[in-house]
């Protein structure tokens, strides 16, 4: 019985040991916990330093334009982070989560709308775009819009209610692949035409632009908008986090399990449709955080957020940066981003042009993204260290 009780208690272990992995249940390691401050502090405390205490004459001196960019850049890098949790770790290429930027966007959008009070154009209660239009009051979905906790949790609930209902039946329905794809798209496409409309209630083509303050404080402040990209860069980092913390759990390796071999998840037990819903309603509030971030920084939003190339360019900052890898998709965010920044100053004609090349030479040449460079070095820098010892020991 002893001996019995010894083998069994053995194998309990080595198949504990099989199952559960140390490494992929840390959340973060030294290096990275390491990166994760060094980022918050460069966000909390050297960007507003740089900015507001360094003189515009010194070469250390960020300017507004600078930080502004910085700012959207990471609104666009928490949808890459949106993007990469279901098309990299699930398989789910979603081709219209620029609705869900957008709906966040629009939801902050009325708020600052109100706050704009008689200081528009035509010193009306209404926005100006209601009184160009004739309108005489409210339309109902304006009920609440002057509440900045309302909007704030319309902002969440929106995204994620239409991601919930949509992603219901379309993964009960077994859609998936270049299908699921393009009807995201359809459906983005759809929203941006009902927002084109003007007697939406939300601006026709022009949308919402001209705020002017936040909580009644003034945007074009050098204290509001360093405040709102000390927390755009904290929102990063926090769903950089949460995002971490569900790819190495149970649930995370579930996730990748689906995207491998989704007919195996299903025949060992598990509900497919459960997880990818869950997921995927979870990248859409994380979208619509962003649209929310990203209005009173920029100072605009309309239905163009909705277009096919918004949600077309998510999936090349996941691509280009390296799906699958959280990281990966950030950096392609600020590469992409920050070359369109340039490129259509420099050579506007062809930014474009040079879009498409880059996603082409990544697909064929780095398939793992630019983080895939990194590995490629390190290896190199191995094969020639381990070299160079054995040639010392010869």
């Amino acid at each position: 019985m002893n001996t019995a009780s010894t083998v069994d208690t053995t194998g309990l272990n080595v198949m504990a040991c099989a199952v559960v992995d140390p490494s992929r249940a840390r959340l973060l390691g030294p290096k990275g916990w390491a990166g994760v401050a060094a980022a918050l502090i460069t966000v909390l405390v050297l960007v507003p330093v740089l900015n507001g205490l360094v003189p515009p004459a010194h070469a250390l001196h960020l300017s507004d334009y600078a930080v502004a960019l910085i700012s959207k850049i990471m609104c666009y890098a928490v949808c890459a982070l949106a993007m990469d949790l279901i098309w990299g770790y699930t398989g789910i290429l979603s081709l219209g989560h620029g609705l869900f930027f957008a709906l966040g966007g629009y939801a902050m959008g009325m708020y600052l709308m109100r706050q704009i009070g008689r200081d528009g154009q035509y010193q009306a209660d209404l926005p100006d775009f209601m009184v160009f239009l004739d309108w005489k009051a409210f339309p109902w979905h304006w009920t609440f819009s002057d509440s900045f906790v309302f909007q704030a949790l319309m902002v969440l609930l929106v995204p994620g209610l239409l991601a919930y209902v949509f992603g219901w039946f379309a993964f009960r329905s077994r859609i998936k692949g270049v299908y699921f794809s393009i009807i995201t798209q359809a459906l983005t496409f759809a929203a941006m035409l009902l927002f084109f409309r003007n007697e939406t209630g939300f601006g026709g083509n022009n949308g919402f632009t001209d705020f002017k303050r936040i909580l009644g404080i003034p945007l074009q402040q050098t204290s509001t908008r360093l405040a709102l990209f000390a927390l755009t860069g904290s929102v990063l980092l926090g769903f950089f986090l949460l995002s971490r913390w569900i790819v190495v759990s149970k649930f995370g390796r579930v996730l990748q399990a689906i995207r491998d071999a989704e007919s195996r998840v299903m025949f060992s037990g598990y509900d497919p449709v459960s997880y990818k819903l869950a997921i995927w309603t979870l990248s859409a509030v994380m979208c619509g955080v962003a649209g929310a971030l990203y209005v009173p920084q920029v100072g605009i939003i309309n239905p163009s957020e909705m277009s096919a190339a918004a949600s077309i360019e998510m999936a090349i900052w996941a691509a280009v940066g390296g799906r699958g890898t959280l990281i990966g998709p950030i950096v392609g965010a600020f590469f992409v981003n920050g070359a369109k920044s340039w490129f259509t100053q420099v050579f506007p004609e062809y930014w474009l042009y040079f879009l498409g090349t880059l996603f082409i030479l990544v697909t064929l040449v780095l398939p793992g993204g630019l983080v895939s460079l990194v590995g490629t070095v390190k290896a190199k820098w191995s094969g020639r260290a381990a070299v160079a010892k054995q040639e010392q020991r010869t």
